[in-house]
């Protein structure tokens, strides 16, 4: 399919009614099939597996969406892992929503254990010396971690045994790793797009003492101030997708290590805005936050990486 023939705003659109069918599932795997039906998983694998064949920029909204509708599924990742395994199976499978597929990003093949901070897969990519492998994860021993998230909790699982399903050489994984910091930072981004839209609704309903709490002239300062960081993370996102004045890729950590802070302090003053209320079970707020710290957790010691990449790059 020629990217041609359809704009990336609009192919949103549908995306949202999609993701917003698939969390009326209660079913993992229900919500999957969903989004396959609906071409989301196989947006950018090859057409002779049953996908879309369209490039990264159509994914970022699909993943903003996912992040602002707070989906507990790695459709990201999913969609990735679709493209890279071009060719096989396992993408086939991904495509059509008959598997659904993580990326462990903390852990290898060769140290026997990895952490998975998105839930259950049943297919789980690994990091196997300068490349990847998927291995298969559903009969794998596993232990939960559910001081992030109670819903939805980390999982650690021992690789003995596990079956390799497929590879990744280290030219495949590097450049998945790069277009993945750019979806995960779109995802968080739109976790904090969807909590600053709460907040501002909920500012505007809101009366005190005859008038509208978004009146307020601090309450006004602190939504500008959130909406600003969301669109310093989107243009970081924009930037670090295209190549830089020498026609070289820029490093996406930056982009991501970068959505992730800002979308933490945008759903954090969220919660500070809705008062006691945003401290309720009831509002959504707190599994947007966990998400995004959960994918904090996913990329520890990124930030360091960064600061001593920069240093030595001076």
């Amino acid at each position: 399919m020629s990217n041609e023939e359809l704009r990336p705003e609009e192919f949103a659109q549908a995306a949202e009614a999609a993701i917003a069918d698939a969390l009326t599932r209660q079913d993992a795997h229900a919500m999957v099939q969903v989004l396959a039906q609906a071409g989301l998983c196989g947006v950018m694998a090859a057409e002779d597996d049953g996908g879309l064949d369209l490039d990264l920029a159509f994914a970022l909204p699909i993943a903003h969406a996912a992040g602002r509708l707070r989906l507990p599924l790695p459709l990201a990742e999913q969609i990735l892992l679709a493209r890279a395994l071009a060719g096989t199976p396992q993408a086939a499978a991904l495509a059509a929503g008959e598997r659904l597929a993580a990326i462990a990003w903390q852990g290898s093949l060769q140290a026997g254990h990895v952490r998975l901070d998105t839930g259950r897969a049943d297919w789980v990519l690994v990091a196997d010396g300068d490349g990847a492998a998927l291995v298969g994860a559903s009969a794998l021993p596993r232990e939960e971690q559910a001081a992030l998230d109670p819903d939805h909790p980390q999982t650690w699982i021992a690789l003995d045994g596990a079956p390799v399903l497929a590879r990744l050489d280290s030219r495949s994984w590097t450049a998945l790793q790069r277009q993945a910091h750019l979806l995960l930072a779109e995802f968080a981004n739109g976790a904090a797009e969807g909590a600053l839209q709460a907040a501002a609704d909920y500012m505007a309903t809101r009366v005190q003492f005859g008038r509208p709490l978004s009146a307020k002239q601090a309450v006004r300062h602190l939504l500008a101030r959130m909406r600003l960081l969301q669109d310093v993370s989107s243009a970081a996102i924009r930037r670090a997708s295209h190549c830089d004045e020498y026609g070289g890729p820029r490093d996406t950590r930056p982009a991501l290590a970068g959505a992730l802070a800002n979308a933490a302090f945008v759903i954090e003053k969220a919660i500070h805005l809705h008062g006691g209320m945003g401290f309720t079970w009831e509002l959504p707020l707190h599994h947007a936050l966990r998400a995004v710290r959960k994918l904090d957790a996913a990329f520890a010691g990124q930030s360091r990486d960064i600061g001593r990449a920069y240093i030595q790059s001076v």
